[in-house]
């Protein structure tokens, strides 16, 4: 690394992102995975835990005075307006302050608000803290996001981003099976059982926490806010590390970056890169978003009141199906995430969004026929799933890799934030009302809706998509605080300008290897 000080602040050439690109797949990839990625099981075990005990709730000596239509409705609303405004106000300080410092912080906030739900005497209360879990999920969002795309190889960024956000259906069997014995009154008292299953989310976090101290900040991070040196001890130490478990030294690094340090990024230099240099990116990130934010917000929280009104399942068992319909919502992301770093983000963003779209408009047909039950339901939802979720994921990829580093956090949180609050809030509060009428009609409307949207994304995604596979991610978007690159002979320069998602305002990105 050499490093010059200009009239306008320091300068840094640095080899460090290319470092990161070129490490071979190694035992601390598995530590950051399981450092970041589990607290998506804690996600999936929340709002599948609130699906599941509505029911039990609602009855008489649960507790708490409160129907099962405000759990499903306005308690999983409130679930999503703090994780949108969480991911919004944690976003800005992930960029500002670091990765490390926002995705400790903001698992300390999930845990001590799940675990104050646990305790709730009255329904304000369990909004109130259903609210505050939210803040401190949406948070996570934008710092552990970041964290990952930043921290893993080009070569398998798309998998293990896909594979660690499907993990949150892993919380979701979880909290499926949790609910059944949580809802047996043979097992634990009808005011009792909930209680549990939120302080056992409580304790999670509280391991993940511990096991997370161990990951180090982004060094990419560290780089654009003037702590270079820290960023160097931290690659060559994790160089070292993996030379040690291979036994022979890594390959020589190729192509280096020279940014100018900066401390910070006005919002209107966030707002003018993403919205105008950026503008047909932002409307991926925003199709990618509502599409599956109104289908998962609306369709998963109401899941269980529709085996129990249309089906007549009884309310302890619905956690088996919901368990069934979460496995392959988890198997999607893990069989097809390697096909986004080889067949391609374009095609497998598009096809997954399509896919599930036309096969919920099929499920929507046969519900309205009548030519289902509770079991065939279940069955049509694990194929919509299995595709969805690995599009669903995508969406967080996309907006996690597609933008400049300094305004990466801030463009997770914003679209998250807007894109969840357009189809997770007015999702679950429509949906509650078209399943609380009993008729099938008004819940056939529901998963047209939802199949609309996602074959809409799926459309502008084989438009607009970038072909960001086994790309650095300072080829994807150039850095704001980048003033030149180094390249190698035959390399192309810019970003996709000969495909239809390129845009005008990032030709300069530095070059993908050939």
């Amino acid at each position: 690394m050499t490093t010059a000080q200009a009239a306008t602040g320091r300068t840094v050439t640095t080899d460090i992102p290319a470092r990161l690109d070129r490490l071979p797949w190694s035992r601390w990839h598995w530590t950051i995975v399981i450092g970041l990625g589990t607290v998506w099981i804690l996600d999936g075990l929340e709002v599948t835990v609130v699906g599941n005990i509505a029911s039990r709730l609602s009855e008489p000596g649960s507790g708490l005075p409160i129907t099962s239509g405000e759990v499903t409705g306005m308690a999983a609303a409130l679930y999503v307006a703090g994780a949108c405004s969480g991911a919004l106000f944690w976003g800005r300080l992930t960029d500002k302050w670091g990765r490390k410092k926002l995705f400790m912080i903001t698992l300390a906030v999930y845990l001590g608000a799940t675990a104050l739900t646990a305790i709730a005497f009255d329904t304000w209360w369990f909004f109130l803290f259903r609210f505050l879990t939210g803040f401190g999920i949406g948070g996570e969002y934008a710092a552990i996001n970041s964290a990952i795309d930043e921290l893993i190889p080009k070569e398998y960024r798309g998998r293990v981003d896909l594979m660690i956000n499907g993990s949150f259906w892993l919380g979701a069997v979880f909290g499926s099976l949790l609910s059944i014995v949580a809802l047996d009154t043979d097992v634990f008292a009808a005011n009792v059982g909930w209680r549990l299953t939120f302080a056992l989310g409580a304790v999670l976090a509280l391991v993940i926490l511990l096991v997370r101290r161990h990951v180090p900040e982004s060094p990419r991070w560290l780089l654009i806010h003037g702590r270079d040196d820290e960023a160097e001890r931290i690659v060559s130490g994790i160089e070292q590390e993996i030379e040690r478990e291979n036994g022979k030294p890594l390959p020589p690094a190729e192509g280096e970056i020279t940014i100018h340090q900066r401390r910070s990024v006005s919002f209107l230099e966030i707002g003018r890169t993403v919205f105008s240099d950026y503008r047909k990116r932002a409307i991926l990130g925003f199709s990618l978003f509502i599409g599956q934010a109104f289908l998962y917000n609306a369709i998963t929280f109401g899941f269980g009141a529709i085996l129990t009104t249309f089906f007549d399942v009884p309310s302890g068992n619905t956690g088996y199906y919901f368990a069934v319909i979460a496995l392959g919502n988890f198997f999607g992301p893990l069989l097809l995430g390697k096909l986004f770093d080889t067949v391609g983000r374009r095609i497998m963003i598009s096809g997954t969004y399509l896919l599930s779209g036309l096969l919920l408009f099929g499920t929507a047909w046969l519900f309205d026929q009548g030519s289902l039950s509770a079991t065939t339901l279940t069955a049509c939802w694990c194929a919509v799933l299995f595709f969805a979720s690995a599009g669903a994921s995508s969406a967080y990829l996309t907006v996690s890799e597609v933008f400049p580093m300094e305004t990466r956090a801030m463009s997770i949180a914003f679209f998250y934030a807007i894109g969840t609050a357009a189809g997770g809030i007015s999702g679950p509060l429509l949906f509650a009302d078209l399943t609380g009428t009993g008729e099938v009609g008004d819940t056939t409307l529901a998963f047209q809706i939802g199949a609309a949207l996602m074959c809409l994304a799926g459309l502008a995604a084989a438009i607009l998509a970038v072909r960001a596979e086994r790309r650095s991610l300072e080829d994807i978007a150039k850095p704001l605080t980048a003033a030149a690159t180094k390249t190698k002979p035959g390399t192309r320069q810019g970003d996709d300008s000969q495909g239809p998602g390129a845009d005008p305002g990032s030709q300069g990105s530095s070059p993908a290897t050939a």
